[in-house]
C-alpha cells in the first residue's frame, strides 16, 4: 500500500473528477514513476509516496507531465540557490522569517472544501532578511505545503498579496532574473496550482515590476491574476467572500498571528523530512545527454 495520507470524502471526490486520480491504481502510477527515476543517474529525488503524488496529482496524472515537473523541481533549484528549500527548518532566520508574519497560510480554505488560502505581505524591514533567505523560506513552506495540505494540493492555492508596507528599498533587492525564475519555477516546477492571485494596495511603484513579472508566465496564469490599488476586498466578493479573510482585515478566518503561531507545529512535523532529504538534487556530470 502507498505510504500517503487518505484524503478527507469530499476532496477524495474532487481528485477522482478533476485529477483524473483513480485509488485503485497509485501505488502502480507510484512504481512507474519511481522505475523512471531509478534510470536517471544524475537525479537524486526524493522517493516517498506523499512527495512524489503531488507530482501527480499536480500533472492530472499525466506520467510525462510528472516526470518533467519533477525533473525541473531540482534541475531549476539547482541552478538557482534562492529556489533551494532549507535543509533545516530550525535555522534561526527561517524560524524569524516566519514569525514576521509575511507568509500565512489560513485554518479554513476558501468556501470551506475550496483552495488554501494565503496572505502574503512585506511584514518586515527592508535589507533585515536578504531575498535568498526570503525565497528559501517561500520555497520551504510550499514544499511543506505539497507534502500536508490536502486542500492545496487537491484544490490550490487563493494567495491574497497586500502589498500596503512595499517600498523602494524593499523592491531595489528585486532583479529581473530572479523575477522570470520564479515565475518560471512556480509554473514550471511546482506541483500546486494558483487558482487565483489576488494583489491588494498595489502601489503606482510596483505596477511596472508586476507588468514584467506578467509578461513572464502564462496567459492562463495572467487570467488568474487580479490587482487592486487600495485595500478593496469587496470588489473580488463573486469569487471571494470577505469573512474567508483574517479577522485583521475585516474576515472571520482566525487572525494572522494565531494562524502563523499555530503553522510552526506543521514546519515543526517536518523537521526529519528536511533532514532525510537534504542529500536530494541533481548531479549534472551524470546527466545522459540526448544525441
Amino acid at each position: 500500500m502507498p505510504d500517503i495520507r487518505p484524503l478527507p470524502e469530499e476532496l477524495q471526490k474532487n481528485a477522482i473528477t478533476e485529477l483524473g486520480e483513480v485509488p485503485e491504481r497509485i501505488a502502480e502510477d507510484l512504481n512507474v514513476l519511481k522505475a523512471w527515476i531509478r534510470q536517471k543517474p544524475h537525479l537524486k529525488a526524493c522517493m516517498e509516496d506523499q512527495f512524489l503524488i503531488q507530482f501527480l496529482r499536480g500533472s492530472k496524472y499525466s506520467l510525462e507531465k510528472a516526470k518533467e515537473k519533477l525533473n525541473n523541481f531540482y534541475t531549476l533549484s539547482a541552478k538557482s540557490p534562492h529556489l533551494r528549500s532549507m535543509e533545516d527548518v530550525d535555522d534561526p532566520t527561517f524560524r524569524k522569517i516566519h514569525r514576521t508574519g509575511c507568509l500565512i497560510l489560513l485554518p479554513t480554505p476558501l468556501m470551506e472544501h475550496g483552495p488554501r488560502i494565503i496572505v502574503e505581505q512585506v511584514s518586515y524591514e527592508p535589507y533585515e532578511f536578504t531575498n535568498t533567505e526570503i525565497s528559501r523560506y517561500i520555497w520551504t513552506m510550499a514544499e511543506i505545503v505539497l507534502q500536508s495540505d490536502p486542500y492545496a494540493c487537491i484544490e490550490g492555492l487563493v494567495i491574497v498579496s497586500d502589498l500596503s508596507k512595499v517600498t523602494v528599498q524593499h523592491l531595489r533587492q528585486l532583479t529581473p532574473k530572479m523575477i522570470l525564475e520564479v515565475m518560471r519555477f512556480s509554473e514550471k516546477a511546482l506541483p500546486l496550482r494558483i487558482k487565483r492571485l489576488l494583489i491588494l494596495n498595489c502601489p503606482s511603484l510596483v505596477k511596472t515590476l508586476l507588468n514584467f513579472a506578467l509578461s513572464c508566465c502564462s496567459e492562463k496564469l495572467r487570467k488568474r491574476i487580479h490587482i487592486s490599488n487600495g485595500n478593496n476586498i469587496e470588489k473580488f466578493a463573486d469569487v471571494f467572500p470577505k469573512k474567508y479573510l483574517p479577522r485583521d482585515f475585516g474576515g472571520e478566518n482566525s487572525s494572522l498571528e494565531n494562524a502563523c503561531r499555530e503553522y510552526e507545529k506543521v514546519i515543526d512535523e517536518h523537521r526529519d523530512y528536511f533532514k532525510r532529504n537534504a542529500e536530494c538534487g541533481i548531479d549534472e556530470r551524470l546527466r545522459r545527454k540526448k544525441n
